[in-house]
């Protein structure tokens, strides 16, 4: 058997590793108003709210947001700026506080995103060795330890897999119906700025798709 080299193992386990490895946010699905007409009215100043007890999500999501629909033009006012951290998915205001709250921001738009569902999954992730059936006798330590120090087993080991579920929703602040919605999933995040941002993006190219958002 030709002997595969440590370098070449490595390879071969990296480049098998990123093509398993897909996106870690994806919209699942969307859905548009059939009542609502492009172009029929004009919006310039939307309301956005995280609904998250996690502070730190919530604002993080909402500076994103905000960050991104200034970018296409709008005004924003964020829910963290209204309702402080008291605002919560636990602890919101009767709608008609929170309606007169946005229409007075003079806000025409509003949407929320939220934590629908979060799975978390065990699986375990096997050693890996590069063992390979060469003889190792006749050797001398120097030998012997300069063959095998490359290639010593690295151990399994246990993880969690999270899976979060998300969804966003646009309204029209004056009569109340729901515009747009959509769906998205993320796969393990690796920091909440990431995942803000990843989700974000996410939204905003979805929301371009769907109802022709100039980009």
């Amino acid at each position: 058997m030709k002997k595969i080299t440590t370098y070449a193992m490595l390879l071969i386990a990296a480049t098998m590793f990123i093509l398993s490895c897909g996106p870690s946010q994806k919209v699942t699905s969307s859905w548009v108003n059939p009542q609502f007409q492009k172009g029929q009215k004009k919006y310039n100043k939307i309301f956005i709210a995280a609904l998250m007890n996690n502070q730190t999500v919530r604002s993080s999501l909402e500076k994103n947001m905000a960050i991104a629909a200034q970018a296409k033009g709008y005004q924003v006012v964020r829910s963290q700026d209204v309702f402080g951290p008291s605002f919560t998915k636990d602890n919101l205001p009767s709608k008609e506080v929170m309606l007169d709250k946005i229409r007075a921001s003079g806000c025409d738009l509003i949407y929320t995103v939220t934590l629908v569902d979060k799975k978390s999954q065990q699986r375990y992730v096997p050693g890996t060795t590069a063992y390979q059936p060469w003889p190792t006798y006749g050797y001398g330590f120097r030998g012997y330890y300069n063959y095998w120090s490359p290639t010593m087993y690295d151990p399994g080991y246990y993880t969690t897999d999270k899976t979060y579920f998300m969804e966003g929703e646009l309204f029209d602040a004056g009569n109340e119906n729901m515009i747009w919605s959509v769906q998205t999933e993320a796969y393990n995040p690796s920091s909440i700025e990431s995942f803000s941002k990843s989700l974000t993006d996410v939204m905003m190219k979805q929301v371009e798709k769907d109802l022709a958002v100039p980009k």
